[in-house]
């Protein structure tokens, strides 16, 4: 960015029309035309203020008497009606052309709204994992939410800036025809008050960074503590989350203050400046250089017309770099999503048939880190099912990740069914796949929106309703949901606050069986199950045997009693495979030892 701002309008004009095209510039265009129309009804006045004054006509030279020698051609003496019908037609005109610019800004803005949010949105549900973990929650809802709205305020200012250069040029222009000298100085004290707003114009450009960047953090404390509300309630520690608070909302105030009291100054001496200026050149026409009557009151509404759009691109170029850091924050974003979206293959899979394979896969989160997992080969055959057991951090939810392809190994291969992890085409398999995390995933709407995802209304469809009855009943959360007064409508609140963990984590898994997945992953599924509920999930767990792929990782063991096969890890390798029995029985097993531990 250049030092000085004003040299970087064309490059935030870039900025929108890589979004908008170059439709955006019709603004410009409806705006010169009213200017024009304006204009050439201000010209008008020429002849008519002529008229009043007999024998002027010999006083008023160049546009004047151009203007006076068209009349004569059309045979309307100078202070007739036609001249003020053309007049008033001429302002009509241009009432109904700022109208359309207007307008059109207004149907350009929405535009703009639309596609900047919707393709952030689009972005932000293909950025990487490793991308994702770099930022926090708070910093993508400023932007998408926060941060774009002001982007909009920052293009409506930019577009009047634009407007304003494009409607001063066509008022000097005229106040040049009508006086040159009268144009000439008040092209030189524009230009000169400009200069002067020179250094408010870049310190208003660091008020408004400073201000995107505290809503950033500010947001992000907000999330936090609305995430942590119970506990910071329950147990008396808002307050100490407040001083930080407290401390971010004072340094955004005072940001937002200055900002405001440099924009009142702009507006305060626009007005005292404009009639200073306009008195001085008044005198110097009339007692210095001895001009007639009627061209110095054309050029003096000329002038107040010109001076006033200058000193209009100086407020609008101030609003639009008070939300600058907006859009350049916003810009950076879809840099930052260009270069860190997450890699899609180019082949398609067809319903899993023949299995998951590693290779001898490495994988690290940080190059300056050790391995998370190091040279882990296994087989998930089809329709069988395997479970990752293993200390906390022995690597297990990393496999799953590189299952699903949200990581990619360093070294080695994940094959899903023979084709290599960097040439599926994502969409095509994560839609095979049903994923019950540690986190319970519940959004804030009803209880068949959560199972069924909005696939319809199920008020509506009863086939749809039937089948996210059974898929309540597999995951045994049917009863539950019966006894509620609103069945199936029920609102469970945001992140399914008015459940309980155990009736959450039903709720979720209903949701993953609903879809019929060919791989189903069961991460920690039941950890927050009390014994009845777990023994019911374990037995639709045990009802999909032999009809899908099914990986579990589990703590408790009891859970895997009845899986196929058995992978144990610790510190990212692969110490000991096979089923539940022999793992069990092995001498010297560690995974005998586990279940020792857990008296199984």
């Amino acid at each position: 960015m250049s030092k000085n701002p004003f040299r970087d309008i064309p490059h935030y004009l870039s900025v929108f029309q890589a979004y908008l095209g170059a439709r955006m510039y019709l603004i410009f265009a409806l705006t010169l035309i009213a200017a024009l129309s304006e204009g050439f009804g201000i010209l008008m006045l020429l002849p008519l203020l002529q008229g009043l004054d007999s024998g002027a006509a010999e006083q008023v030279p160049g546009i004047g008497q151009l203007f006076s020698d068209l009349l004569a051609y059309l045979g309307w003496g100078v202070g007739s009606v036609p001249v003020l019908f053309v007049i008033t037609i001429a302002f009509i005109v241009k009432g109904g052309l700022t109208f359309g610019a207007l307008g059109y800004n207004a149907y350009l803005r929405a535009q703009l709204l639309r596609e900047l949010k919707g393709r952030l949105f689009d972005d932000y549900s293909r950025m990487s994992h490793w991308y994702y973990t770099q930022r926090d929650t708070g910093h993508f809802i400023n932007v998408i939410n926060e941060q774009i709205t002001q982007t909009l305020n920052a293009f409506k200012s930019l577009v009047q800036l634009g407007s304003q250069l494009v409607t001063t040029g066509v008022y000097l222009a005229l106040a040049f025809a009508v006086a040159w000298r009268f144009g000439l100085m008040a092209l030189v004290l524009g230009v000169g008050l400009l200069l002067l707003f020179r250094w408010l114009n870049v310190y208003v450009r660091v008020l408004s960074r400073k201000t995107v960047a505290e809503s950033g953090h500010l947001a992000k404390l907000l999330i936090q503590f609305l995430h942590a509300f119970k506990y910071l309630t329950a147990t008396g520690q808002a307050r100490h989350l407040r001083t930080t608070v407290t401390a971010s909302i004072g340094r955004y105030t005072d940001y937002e203050m200055r900002r405001g009291i440099v924009e009142s100054f702009t507006l305060a001496v626009r007005e005292p400046v404009l009639v200073v200026i306009l008195m001085l050149l008044v005198v110097v026409q009339l007692l210095l250089l001895n001009q007639p009557l009627a061209p110095i009151l054309v050029s003096i509404l000329l002038f107040y017309r010109g001076l006033n759009a200058i000193l209009g691109i100086q407020a609008y170029w101030l609003a639009t770099l008070s939300q600058i850091g907006s859009l350049e924050l916003v810009r950076d974003e879809f840099a930052a999503q260009h270069q860190h979206c997450e890699p899609d293959g180019f082949q398609a899979v067809p319903p899993l048939s023949r299995g998951i394979t590693f290779r001898h896969v490495y994988f690290r989160y940080d190059p300056a880190l050790p391995d998370v997992i190091s040279d882990i080969s296994l087989e998930i055959p089809v329709r069988t099912s395997v479970a990752l057991v293993g200390e906390s951090g022995a690597g297990k939810s990393t496999i799953v990740d590189l299952i699903t392809l949200m990581l990619k190994p360093n070294l080695g291969q994940v094959l899903i069914d023979g084709v290599p992890a960097d040439e599926v085409q994502l969409a095509s398999w994560r839609s095979q796949i049903g994923y019950v995390s540690q986190e319970t995933v519940v959004f804030d709407d009803s209880i068949a929106n959560n199972i069924c995802m909005w696939e319809g209304n199920p008020q509506q469809d009863l086939g749809l309703l039937e089948r996210i009855q059974d898929a309540a009943r597999q995951a045994h959360v049917a009863h539950f949901i019966d006894t509620l007064p609103g069945g199936y409508q029920t609102l469970v609140g945001d992140r399914g606050v008015r459940l309980s963990g155990g009736q959450r984590q039903r709720l979720f898994i209903a949701r993953e069986l609903f879809r019929k997945p060919n791989l189903l992953i069961l991460d920690e599924a039941t950890s927050a199950l009390d014994s009845e509920s777990e023994r019911y999930i374990q037995q639709s767990i045990d009802d999909l045997k032999g009809r899908i792929t099914v990986v579990i990782i589990a703590h408790r063991l009891s859970t895997i009693r009845n899986v196929d096969y058995i992978y144990v890890f610790d510190q990212g390798h692969v110490v000991e495979h096979g089923p539940y029995q022999h793992l069990r029985d092995a001498h010297d097993s560690r995974f005998g030892k586990l279940i020792a531990m857990q008296s199984l």
